[in-house]
């Protein structure tokens, strides 16, 4: 599991490991990690022209300190100064290595070392240095963070460092990993400079392979489809036929409830389809109410949400919402859904996807899912999980209707809402990047992706 640490428990952290240490001994691991990605970045040092962009601050510092250990290894390196002042011990190693100081850039460098502010930065560049970076055109290593990105929002606010490359010290920033910042953030590179054994609880966590196959229900040798879960769909309309079938087939590929139960007004083409799955009323563990619902059949969602079983509300299903949930329930909602939910412009929510996205989880008493390039899972609890897996072609009509089955089917087989939406969301992503193998997909795609991924993990 990647693990995110707020500012705060950085700045803490940071201060308890130094008291352990000489001093300038944890700039100095930054450096050298610094260092040895931009090497690695570059495939060869000697000779490549490196330019650095120092700000006042420690982020400068490292920048500093990591591009003498460039000019030593026979790199080229001049920096340019944009703070009021620079970290002399690393502007003085700089110059010992050879390294140079110099007023404008050179528009020849074969790397950019963005070193103009830290975790202590704001969104949006200003003056000089949004101009700088406005004009480079070489690839670009940022340090910790990229310079003008909100640290703990993954907001942006203005002009903001593009980075190839971010190496990061210690710990994950929210940054990396939320959008629109994540964006800027490029490939992300953890060195480990000792600060785990002080990092407070984290802030966001990241699920990887591993922490899904643990997460998975597995069926014991005494299972039997009952105890395996019913998961009850009530989705598509006569307008919309298809959304049902998508919930329906999802549901029955990710495979890992015992039954399915449709009630809706697909039933024909899900028989057609799905020969195995019950049409009609009945028991059932949990629900996927709304995709394909239209305009007219908003009791449903209120029929459903009042047996008060773990229940997943996705697309027409979120305009009839109560004004508070009773039961486990997760919301599916993109940034256009949730900004009409809460009254807010689109771009404001895209803008800051964990702020909504917790206002939204402590408004309905709701586990939120809000759906993104990097989709955010928000529980009431204030706990928060990003998904990073999938590709672009998933935004493709029907990838919803897909989501929210799978999702229904983990809440059946006895998942938490907060981990079904989480794991849900990564194998929607993972499926769909084996089904478009870097080529456009459907919806039906990554359904029929779902028991590969699944499988995988299983061994």
């Amino acid at each position: 599991m990647r693990l995110v640490h707020s500012v705060d428990h950085v700045r803490a952290a940071e201060a308890a490991l130094m008291r352990t240490l000489p001093a300038g001994a944890l700039m100095q691991r930054a450096a050298a990690g610094l260092a040895s990605a931009c090497a690695d970045y570059l495939g060869g040092v000697y000779g490549s022209r490196v330019l650095i962009l120092v700000g006042s601050g420690d982020n400068g510092g490292d920048a500093l300190f990591a591009g003498a250990r460039l000019a030593h290894r026979g790199a080229r390196v001049a920096a340019v100064l944009l703070g009021e002042t620079a970290h002399q011990a690393g502007l003085a190693d700089l110059r010992g290595g050879g390294g140079v100081v110099v007023d404008e850039p050179a528009g020849d460098a074969d790397l950019v070392l963005d070193g103009i502010v830290g975790i202590g930065g704001k969104p949006g560049l200003r003056g000089r240095a949004a101009e700088v970076v406005a004009a480079l055109t070489a690839p670009v290593v940022a340090v910790d963070v990229p310079s003008g990105v909100g640290v703990d929002s993954g907001a942006v606010d203005g002009p903001h460092v593009t980075a190839e490359l971010t190496v990061t010290f210690g710990t994950h920033k929210a940054a990396h990993f939320v959008q629109p910042a994540a964006a800027a953030a490029g490939v992300v590179e953890l060195v480990d400079i000792g600060l785990a054994p002080y990092l407070a609880e984290p802030v966001i966590e990241v699920l990887q392979p591993d922490d899904v196959r643990r997460l998975l229900p597995q069926p014991g040798p005494l299972a039997h489809k009952y105890s395996r879960g019913v998961v009850g769909v009530v989705a598509g309309s006569p307008q919309y036929t298809g959304a049902g079938l998508l919930v329906v087939s999802a549901t029955v590929a990710t495979g890992l409830a015992g039954m399915v139960r449709y009630d809706g007004a697909s039933a024909e083409l899900v028989r057609q389809r799905h020969p195995e799955v019950v049409v009609g009323s009945g028991q059932v563990q949990a629900w996927v109410v709304g995709p394909g619902l239209g305009d007219d059949l908003g009791n449903e969602v209120a029929r459903v949400l009042g047996e008060r079983l773990p229940t997943v509300v996705d697309a027409d299903g979120l305009r009839f919402l109560p004004s508070r949930c009773d039961g486990p329930v997760v919301l599916t909602p993109h940034a256009g859904e949730l900004a009409r939910l809460l009254d807010r412009e689109r771009s404001e929510v895209e803008n800051d996807m964990l702020g909504f996205a917790r206002a939204a989880a402590s408004r309905w008493n709701a586990v939120v899912l809000l759906k993104s390039a990097h989709s955010v899972i928000a529980a009431p609890d204030g706990r928060f999980r990003v998904n990073t897996t999938g590709v672009p072609w998933l935004a493709t009509a029907g990838s919803g209707d897909v989501l929210s089955g799978v999702i229904g089917t983990l809440l059946a087989a006895g998942m938490s809402g907060f981990d079904a939406a989480s794991v849900g969301a990564w194998l929607h992503g993972v499926a769909a990047t084996i089904a478009s193998a870097g080529g456009p997909i459907s919806a039906s795609s990554v359904v029929d992706a779902l028991p590969v991924v699944i499988r995988a993990l299983a061994h």
